[in-house]
């Protein structure tokens, strides 16, 4: 049987923005971030920190107190204390054999999966018997297969685990059928643990369309009735099971989805445009529902990945498909990964589900996107309705909710010890609103769709209307943008507009706009960082002059005697005070060039009347790690600024500060002169506890910053695009600041 059906419903757009101005208004209760705990802290000291070590799937013991999660990476189990959920602790590691790749808890005792395989055509694996109490190995079961997913029957009488066997990638591109094929094991459980000698096998072969010989299960879930709901993901086939009998009951094709409005080109550019015909679901992650009714998330894996996620009854038919609601979802928040976006989008991964008071509730894991979809269910043949979206760590992979404790829980498996940006596990707690998340949104374009954007290098505020503000996009997209923010009033500030920065009459080619300032007669003045250290295509520091449409209409480049000292860190922020003849333009270097002292960079002022350049510097402070540099300047009078000083560190090691600086009775030196006059400087805010009171990781990039016309502050934290971070954007209302 196959079922090919396209739900895209228009109305799913309408709440994404309604909820959260809704949510804002402390309507009903709301999930919001409590803590955030990386796992690296749970090594034990003879491990390499150096080393990735990773969250994967969480569950949940001792009355929903203690967490437990597989780390891949190190080949074992971590275990996190949460008896005070807003305050997380390390609570051990136990070292496994193999792979650990999925655990389940059930009473006083967890069951651990490992893979042991020593190639993809040798599988192999175990599961093990953890005591929790005292993190014992009580004994372990040869699988004779490579495991994934497991779960528990609700009565506690067995034990069932997807045997994928999964297939070589880099073998014939990933075709299938690859051998041997997958199954789906059930162990019994008892008093004294698992039945080793009970193991039994459950036939998934000759069901499926796409390569009945290769089922490779994915994930599996038991309801209450003991049916087993079993994904095939690359065969994009689904399988129900009775566990007491090993019998499958039903089999049915996942089917397929006709998308419009997505954005399935990686072309640099978010705009959700084109068209995705008969796309296989190929679902990964399922939860049962209720007894007659589950959902999967249709991430993709061989030949398909249909963005959403769906209900499907156990006859097969489908009662819902998402359609492009979750790519929309990602792209108004600025988490759409536009370099996946010719692959498969926001790739839904991960669901969980679970009755919160009198609501049913869908957690729908975005694994590119780094965002968690919440929905309520409203029962069969209904259009579940979206609540709200949670910033989680990178890539979530692991969803848990529990109930009994209002939380929610996201394992975010990737982890990245250079930069400091580890895998984390992220509580959120049910309670009153508002939502603190998003901070800041995008409404539809006149196209209908919502306006793309990500990546805000710089911001500056409108002269004369307050809560109005302009942000600009960096070089991680195509075109640049000038995006239009109204910042007034409750709830998340609001991109209503954006321009395209034009060149002669096209999108202006090799910009990575950094700053922006407002002209006081009209338009904008931007500044591009350079990149005069890139082998190929050197590109130069610019400062442009450009209309309130986007037009460039003036283009000015360094002297010789600045550019031969450029490093590929350059122009950061822009500030304009003055106009006609008295405009004067101060501009940000991010960081020291070849004839800079160590420790201060060069802040450039040029004035169009004369078109001269001068030099003055910048002290900065020290860093523990990585570097220090500026990433904006702000005028907040004739002779006065505000930059932000910040490192390139993220969560504890991060430095992010204001600071205010006067230019009053300083001469700037001469392009190349040899003594250059140093501004001082004076501490306005440490944003670093701003940051923090997201309950998040502290993000690297805070890069913008301004004060409206109403003396109101703002900042805003570059989230690059989305590559290879969690795509988070914090925009912060700082209030008056003593300036």
């Amino acid at each position: 049987m196959r079922v090919a059906l396209a739900v895209v419903m228009p109305l799913l757009l309408v709440p994404v923005v309604a909820s959260a101005q809704g949510s804002a208004a402390g309507e009903r209760p709301v999930f919001n971030r409590i803590a955030t705990f990386e796992v690296v802290r749970n090594l034990l000291p003879e491990r390499d920190r150096a080393r990735k070590s990773v969250a994967e799937i969480v569950t949940a013991a001792a009355e929903g107190t203690l967490l437990i999660y597989v780390d891949g990476e190190q080949n074992g189990l971590g275990f996190v204390d949460i008896t005070d959920p807003v305050a997380p602790r390390p609570a051990g590691f136990l070292a496994l054999e193999g792979e650990t790749t999925s655990v389940v808890a059930h009473g006083p005792r967890a069951y651990v999966v490992s893979d042991t395989s020593p190639a993809k055509d040798r599988p192999s694996g175990f599961v093990s018997t953890i005591d929790v109490a005292s993190r014992r190995i009580l004994g372990r079961c040869e699988l004779g297969g490579q495991p994934d997913a497991t779960a528990v029957t609700h009565d506690g009488r067995f034990l069932v685990i997807a045997i994928e066997n999964e297939r070589d990638e880099s073998r014939d591109r990933g075709r299938l059928p690859q051998l041997p094929p997958g199954w789906l094991a059930i162990l019994p459980l008892s008093a004294e643990g698992l039945d080793c000698a009970g193991l039994r096998r459950v036939d998934l072969t000759g069901l499926a369309e796409v390569a009945p010989e290769d089922p490779e299960p994915e994930f599996v879930d038991v309801n209450t009735r003991g049916e087993a709901v079993v994904t095939l993901q690359e065969n994009n086939h689904i399988v129900i099971v009775d566990v007491a009998s090993g019998r499958v009951l039903r089999h049915f094709s996942a089917g397929t989805v006709t998308l419009s409005g997505v954005d399935a080109r990686r072309d640099g550019v978010i705009r959700p445009t084109q068209a995705l015909e008969n796309v296989r679901r190929e679902p990964d992650a399922v939860k049962w529902l209720d007894e007659t009714r589950f959902v999967t998330a249709n991430e993709g894996d061989y030949q398909g990945g249909s963005r959403g996620f769906t209900i499907f009854n156990v006859s097969g038919a489908v009662e819902f498909d998402s359609g492009n609601a979750l790519e929309r979802l990602a792209i108004r928040l600025g988490h759409f990964p536009e370099r996946r976006a010719g692959s498969r989008g926001a790739e839904p991964e991960g669901i969980e589900v679970a009755t919160f008071g009198s609501d049913r509730l869908i957690f729908v894991g975005l694994e590119r996107a780094s965002l968690v979809a919440v929905y309520r269910d409203r029962g069969p043949g209904q259009v579940p309705e979206f609540l709200q979206a949670l910033p989680t760590g990178v890539g979530p992979e692991g969803l848990l909710a529990i109930p009994s404790r209002g939380l929610f829980v996201v394992a975010g498996e990737v982890d990245n010890p250079e930069t400091g940006l580890r895998s984390t596990i992220t509580l959120y707690r049910l309670g009153p609103g508002p939502a603190r998340y998003p901070t800041i949104v995008s409404e539809d374009g006149p196209d209908g769709a919502p306006i793309g954007w990500g990546a805000l290098s710089g911001l500056a505020a409108d002269r004369s209307i307050p809560g109005r503000l302009y942000a600009v996009t960096d070089s991680f997209y195509a075109e640049a943008q000038i995006l239009t923010i109204e910042a007034g009033g409750e709830g998340p500030a609001r991109i209503v507009a954006s321009t395209v920065v034009t060149e002669n009459g096209r999108p202006a080619a090799d910009l990575d706009i950094e700053g922006i300032a407002a002209r006081a007669s009209g338009g904008f003045w931007l500044v591009s960082e350079g990149n005069p250290e890139r082998a190929e295509r050197p590109t130069e520091n610019r400062l442009l002059r450009v209309s309130s449409t986007g037009a460039i209409e003036e283009d000015i480049r360094l002297p010789e005697e600045l550019a031969r000292h450029a490093v590929r860190f350059g122009f950061e922020g822009v500030a304009a005070v003055g106009e006609g003849a008295n405009e004067t333009i101060v501009i940000a270097v991010q960081r020291e060039w070849r004839d800079d002292p160590k420790g201060f960079v060069k802040l450039l002022l040029w004035r169009p009347a004369d078109r001269r350049w001068g030099v003055l510097r910048y002290p900065l402070d020290p860093t523990p790690r990585g570097w220090m540099g500026l990433s904006e300047i702000t005028a907040v009078g004739q002779d006065r600024f505000i930059v932000i000083e910040r490192n390139n560190q993220w969560g504890e090691g991060a430095i992010k500060r204001l600071y205010a600086i006067s230019l009053a009775g300083l001469r700037p030196a001469e392009p190349g002169a040899a003594e250059v006059p140093v501004v001082t400087k004076r501490l306005v805010r440490d944003v670093v506890p701003d940051l923090a009171a997201s309950f998040g990781t502290v993000l690297e990039k805070l890069e913008g910053f301004t004060i409206d016309a109403a003396g109101e502050a703002f900042a805003v934290t570059d989230n690059d695009g989305v590559d290879g971070t969690s795509g988070e954007t914090q925009f912060l209302r700082l209030g008056r600041l003593p300036l």
